[in-house]
């Protein structure tokens, strides 16, 4: 069932109701009843130890198409690994329960022949007379387009004067075209694409590696064309819902419809059709965020993972995993091929490539006239921005240079908000927020102050809680808010429009966005990591990145290569079509490894550097990790439970345990929280040693040992 159990439950089948493994069937579960799945084999060695006799009955079978073994596996597979519940895993692949009863069927109303001799009033006569010429409507429209009750229509229908017609299932989703025609492909495109077919249907990872603009996506259409031929579905991961309006875009005009879309911006009622409809092998193309990855695909035969190095890939809450390594999973379990495509592949992936694990298909160019734009690097120790400013004058030159050109710039900076941290000047008090070990947020242009790990938000006090001195608030450091506030001084004529995950959190956003931008309505974008990657604007010649240094401090053995990775991603906005591209990249640290990679364009020397670092320390992808997260709204009882964690910790020269320490985010939404780090060998099973440790150390039921495999988070 899909609830955080470790065991299946067993239940007995009732004569003359013929049960197999991927049914779902509703049973009595204490006084309430709930949904489960038929399994098609012990998930514990161990008998249940009920008697026949006392097992209850199964209530019935639902009418719905039944989860296929793969998906079964796919569970299987993630809870031995994450070492999560099965059924918490379970509950990820039943999503939409609703989706497992048949839709309502649509009823409409036609006149009744021959109309019986009713009382008639003006409102039934529209209604009558509005029939005569349509064959039949619903009660919605018929209410809408006469604009009388809907007691009026009931009142029809009760005498007889109207009759109930059950429509057929609307065409829900169109199905793509692997026959329509495509672009034309550069002789790279279409080396990588003839290489996609000479290697089968069979299971295989492909690492599409090309630099920005240079037509990955194109190729992994053609392997998408290619699976629809032989009948099968596929699946396209992206790392955020924001980057999919140009995506969907270029996906029609190649195959003349658009593909079903899974995310969270998607109403219950879309969201369980569109289940339903993947169950029943009637949508062909999913595209979606990391959930996709556990839709009952029956016919499943090609996954993409597109910007596969993005950490938005990887869940932290509930059942920790990574999106990316669990479509390689579930490709294995299909036995079909996937494809991992970036301009900046994690070290993980490329690690793997030069190992012979992954074949590897490079695209070294952009497609057509485009070049890869100059990359600057700008010395704010030489070239300073004026006090209480963050744009450099050579920034600023560059930014009114483009403006009169009339082409388009991005200026980039990884902070939403107006500025990351307000603070008392009188005293020194910094406006905290209360429920995390975090500084809120100031919004400004919506007057909020507000926390981005836990979401509460409330106005700036009139006056400090400490010193009680009034209006002594003062912003500190900027924000895009501020940014987009500097840049309106020095060009105010400019269009600027803030592009962050606060104005644009759903696809018709993201769709707006973009169509302002490509008819040449906005001039300057100021924006986070949402517009760093997957946009393709011709007009954009100038990206300038205000804090290159942002994300190199801390202690996330990562933040080197997501520096690049992020900062590279950036960079390739600029310069797309035939106008050339510039990047200025504002540092205090020009001589960094990550600064001079990017000004060299020595992407694989950069990370050969990473390689060589992360090997002698033992650190993925050459070691094992796993964070175990301890928390609970007893301070002292999570400091106590870590201790005794650290104290029972296996030892050994190939197994290491780091901590307790209290986490960086000390408090979050509330809880108390500590970290412990257990790093091991490549060649030692971690989830053995877990299983051998974590049940001998008994655990407060207040307090929660949450364990991550493979974390990429530190917080």
């Amino acid at each position: 069932m899909p609830l955080p159990l470790g065991d299946a439950y067993d239940y007995a089948a009732p004569e003359g109701l013929p049960l197999e493994p991927g049914d779902f069937v509703k049973v009595p579960l204490g006084p309430r009843q709930a949904i489960g799945v038929v399994w098609d084999k012990p998930l514990q060695e161990t008998e249940s130890g009920v008697s026949d006799e006392k097992l209850k009955a199964v209530l019935h079978r639902l009418p719905a198409p039944p989860m296929p073994p793969e998906n079964r596996r796919l569970v299987e597979w993630i809870s031995n690994y994450t070492l999560a519940p099965p059924g918490a895993v379970l509950r990820m692949a039943m999503s939409v329960p609703a989706a497992l009863e048949p839709e309502k069927p649509r009823i409409a109303y036609a006149l009744s022949e021959p109309i019986p001799d009713i009382r008639m009033t003006a409102a039934r006569e529209r209604v009558l007379s509005l029939l005569k010429d349509i064959p039949s409507l619903a009660t919605a429209d018929i209410v809408r387009e006469t604009g009388v009750s809907a007691g009026v229509v009931k009142g029809l229908v009760q005498a007889d004067a109207l009759q109930a017609v059950v429509l057929p299932p609307d065409n829900r989703f169109a199905t793509p075209d692997p026959e329509c025609p495509g672009p034309d492909l550069s002789d790279a495109q279409a080396d990588a694409v003839d290489a996609l077919r000479e290697a089968g249907d069979g299971f295989a990872v492909t690492l599409l590696d090309g630099v920005t603009g240079a037509g990955k996506t194109e190729v992994y259409f053609e392997a998408i064309a290619d699976a629809l031929r032989r009948g099968k579905q596929a699946l396209v991961l992206l790392p955020e819902i924001a980057l999919s309006a140009q995506w969907l875009d270029r996906f029609e005009a190649r195959f003349g419809a658009r593909p079903a879309e899974w995310h969270s911006d998607l109403s219950q009622r879309q969201r369980r059709k569109t289940w339903r409809s993947i169950a029943e092998g009637e949508v062909r193309v999913v595209v979606g965020a990391r959930s996709a990855l556990f839709l009952p695909y029956p016919e499943l035969g090609l996954i993409v993972v597109d910007e596969e190095h993005e950490s938005a890939f990887k869940q932290e809450d509930g059942v920790a995993y990574h999106a990316r390594d669990m479509a390689i999973v579930r490709a294995q379990i299909g036995a079909f091929p996937i494809l991992l495509a970036s301009a900046t592949p994690s070290l993980e992936t490329v690690t793997n490539a030069e190992s012979g694990r992954y074949t590897r298909l490079c695209l070294p160019t952009r497609h057509g006239s485009a070049s890869l734009p100059d990359i600057q690097l700008l010395d704010l120790r030489e070239d300073p921005p004026e006090r209480q400013s963050w744009i450099s004058p050579t920034l600023r030159d560059a930014l009114a240079d483009t403006l009169a050109s009339g082409s388009q710039s991005l200026l980039f900076l990884n902070r939403r908000g107006y500025a990351p941290l307000t603070l008392c000047r009188a005293c020194g008090h910094r406006l905290q927020c209360p429920n995390c070990t975090a500084w809120l947020v100031e919004h400004r242009f919506s007057a909020r102050l507000q926390c981005h790990h836990c979401g509460y938000a409330g106005r700036k006090p009139d006056a400090c809680g400490v010193c009680e001195t009034k209006d002594s608030f003062v912003a500190c450091g900027p924000g895009v808010e501020r940014l987009a506030e500097e840049v309106m001084n020095f060009l105010p004529d400019a269009r600027l429009c803030i592009a962050t995950s606060d104005s644009i959190h759903r696809p018709s956003e993201a769709a707006a966005f973009v169509a302002q931008v490509l008819e040449g309505d906005i001039d300057i974008i100021v924006g986070t990591q949402i517009v760093a990657k997957g946009h393709h604007f011709p007009n954009l010649t100038l990206v300038g990145v205000v804090d290159a240094d942002l994300g190199l401090s801390g202690g996330d053995l990562r933040a080197a290569e997501r520096t690049y990775q992020l900062l590279h991603q950036v960079s390739g906005r600029a310069g797309r079509d035939d106008k050339p591209g510039r990047v200025v990249l504002q540092t205090y640290h020009p001589d960094h490894p990550v600064m001079i990679a990017l000004a060299e364009g020595d992407r694989d020397g950069f990370l050969a550097a990473e390689a060589v670092a992360r090997h002698a320390g033992g650190w993925p992808p050459f070691g094992r990790l796993a964070a175990l997260i301890v928390s609970g709204n007893d301070g002292d009882a999570v400091a106590q439970t870590a201790r005794d964690l650290a104290h029972g910790a296996p030892t050994g020269e190939r197994v290491r345990v780091l901590g307790p320490a209290p986490a960086p985010l000390a408090l979050l939404r509330g809880r108390h929280r500590w970290r412990l780090l257990l790093k091991v060998d490549r060649g030692i099973s971690i989830q053995d040693v877990l299983r051998d440790w974590l049940p001998r150390i008994p655990v407060p039921n207040p307090v929660r040992v949450h364990v991550d495999i493979d974390p990429h988070s530190f917080l």
